[in-house]
Order: C-alpha cells, then structure tokens, then sequence
C-alpha cells in the first residue's frame, strides 16, 4: 500500500511537471507573438505629393481618393498617382487654421451620390466654419462639384484664424455630426449655447435639425447643437463596436482630449482642464467639475491630435480595432488599445514622418495619410 502510495505521487509529480513545461512553453509562445506584433513595422507608399496641407481623405468607389487642401482646393486622386482639381467649390476663406477642411461620403453614396464638407468662410473679415453637400460629376477628365447645398453656417463671430475644428462623421442611422472650435474665443463660445463654436452638432443629412436634439426645446439656443464645452476638436468617428461617436480635440499646453460623445453633455472647456495656458500660466485651478465630462484619456504635453479612424480592416491584424491618431506636434502616428470604453495602452506606429494630419481606413481597407507638406500616403506592413 505504501508502495502504491509512492507510485502514485510519483506519476502526479511527473504529470505535474509536464503541465507546468506545457504552461511555460504557451506563456513563452504567447509573449513572442506579442512581442511579434508590436514590433510590426510599417513603410509609407506615397499616393501624391499635389496636396500641400491634406486635411480631409476619403474613397470613392473606384478606388481614387477624394482630397481636401486646407489652401482651398478639392482633388480626386488616383492611386497611381494622378491628380486633377475637382472645380464648383463655394466660397473658401483660407486663413489660419481655416480654409477646404474635412469631406467625407454619405453612406448611401452609390445610391445618393452626397459628398459632404467642412470649411471656413464669410464676409468682411468674419469668417466661421460652414457644412456644405454636394453631388461629385465626371466631364471626360475633369471633376465637379453640382447640387451644391450649404447645411449649416455658423455666425462669424471674429476675424481670427484659430480653431475651426472640422471634423464630420456619420452615424449607423444616418445622423449627420460635425464639430467646430471655440474660434479662440474659449471665454466666450464654448459654454455658451445660444452662440456657434466649441461644440459639436448633429443634423439628418439634409441639414434638418432631428427632432431629438438635446436642446430643441430650449428657446434662444442653437438646436444643432449635440455636445457643447469643446475647445478645437479635430478628430471624429464612428466607432463601429459600441455604435458611438468619438472625438479628440487639442487643448491648450497639454491637456489634448479624448472623449465618448453624447448626447447634451458639456465637455468643460474652459471650466476644467488638464492644461494650461502657452505661458505657463494657468487659466483655471479645476481638472473636474460636477455636470461636466471627463475624457476616457488625456495627453500631457500635447500630442496636437489631428484625424483618426477605428482600424477594422485584415489588412493590418495587429492594429485591428485599435484606434489610430495622428499627431502633428510629435510627427508620429499613434495606436490607441480600447477595450469597451477604455484605454488599455498607447504606442507609435510611426515616427517622424511629418505634420501627421489626416487618418483614414479607406473602402478599399487600406489606410491613408495626409502629412503636410509631404502629401497623400498609404500606410504598407513590412513583412518580416
């Protein structure tokens, strides 16, 4: 009996060292794939150099890119590499931060043919960020736009070139958002909902205000409105797993933000804030504040965030479902980890590549870059 005894506790000891070499080999395994993985290096093929600041990029369905200069021209890009000028723009003040911003599809493009976009324009002097659709015509080699409608046109409070967002992203329902910045007025606009900018809006696709919009039933405010307390975001999207709409936005000197987007909240600016002023100086003594947001994650110093697009595509198995940021202080591109509605890790994809100002996951499920003064870019794995 004490012989089976011992026999037994010997085939358990080897049983159990056998488990725990199993174990090793897999944990050993599983930390060379991530190793793996997040050593994946990428390479960037340019598209075209014809744009000089490549605010906004998106697909059409031939494959060519529809692109935006901040100068003030529109241009449809083939992915060998040529350019023509899409003509039949509406008035474009470029000043600043302004000029042709973002251009994105309805959804329903094949049926509807509606490009939407976002600049700056006005009279005077006083200029503000204005929505506009349109219909994309093809006359043998040359492009135009027709049917041109302009949504929304937000007052023009100032002359100054500062912060006119513009980001716009659709919804699974169709909804229209748009965002537009404080317009260097952060005193002034950002909590103020009777007035236009630092806010970010909502409208169905034809410019009408949903009946649903948060502030409809208040008298003396802007019905548009979806979000208010925003500073200058320039990034908004869709995300495709929790149906909700995301945005970052630049703060001052730190405090770049990254916020889930609902419906009638304030995002605090100038209230709350993880920055301060470009002095040094600080502007105000709160990071939080009851009724107000905070972000799912904050950058300090900035990282000056511009474009982003939710990575879905097979393409690139190590960046799927990771969110991608482009910064134009640090040149770099950055991968944002989400699990749910929070940041798991960050790490950079790419480095020093330039002024990284626009992200795009394409139709065709590759992803492009704009970088200013450099062009139009897709982003290529290297195999290892």
């Amino acid at each position: 009996m004490i012989y089976s005894l011992e026999h037994n506790n010997v085939e358990m000891e080897v049983m159990v060292k056998a488990s725990l070499k199993i174990t090793i080999v897999m944990v050993t395994s599983l930390f060379l794939l991530s190793l793996r993985l997040h050593a994946a290096q990428y390479t960037l093929e340019l598209i075209s150099d014809d744009v000089s600041v490549p605010w906004g990029i998106t697909q059409l369905p031939d494959n060519s890119l529809l692109v935006t200069d901040r100068k003030g021209t529109m241009r449809v890009i083939t992915l060998q590499g040529t350019s023509t000028q899409v003509t039949g723009l509406p008035k474009i003040v470029a000043k600043g931060q302004g000029g042709l911003l973002d251009v994105v599809l309805h959804p329903d493009y094949s049926a509807n043919g509606w490009v939407y976009f976002s600049y700056s324009t006005g009279e005077n002097g006083r200029i503000n960020t204005a929505i506009s659709r349109a219909k994309l015509a093809k006359s043998q080699a040359d492009y135009q736009l027709t049917h041109l409608e302009t949504l929304y046109l937000a007052e023009p409070y100032n002359s100054g070139g500062a912060h006119f967002g513009s980001r716009i992203a659709f919804d699974k329902d169709n909804y229209l958002y748009f965002s537009i910045g404080d317009r260097g007025q952060r005193d002034i606009n950002p909590q103020d909902l009777n007035r236009d900018a630092g806010k970010i809006y909502r409208l169905h696709d034809d410019g009408r205000i949903p009946k649903d919009n948060p502030f409809v039933a208040k008298n003396n405010v802007k019905t548009a409105v979806f979000s208010y307390g925003h500073r200058n975001p320039q990034g908004l999207a869709f995300n495709p797993h929790t149906q909700a709409i995301w945005s970052h936005e630049h703060g001052p000197k730190g405090g770049d933000e990254l916020n889930i987007i609902s419906k009638g909240k304030n995002y605090g600016w100038p209230v709350i804030s993880y920055g301060v002023n470009y002095s040094g100086s600080s502007f105000t003594d709160l990071t939080k504040k009851q009724g107000m947001e905070q972000p799912i994650t904050y950058w300090v110093p900035s990282i000056a965030p511009s474009g982003m697009s939710f990575v879905t595509s097979d393409k690139y198995p190590e960046l799927k479902s990771n969110l991608l940021i482009g910064s134009l202080k640090f040149a770099k591109l950055i991968a944002v980890s989400i699990t749910g509605n929070k940041v798991i890790k960050q790490h950079d994809v790419l480095k020093s590549v330039g002024r990284l100002r626009s992200v795009v996951q394409g139709r065709d499920n590759h992803i492009y870059l704009g970088i200013d003064g450099r062009g139009v870019f897709r982003l290529v794995p290297v195999n290892n």
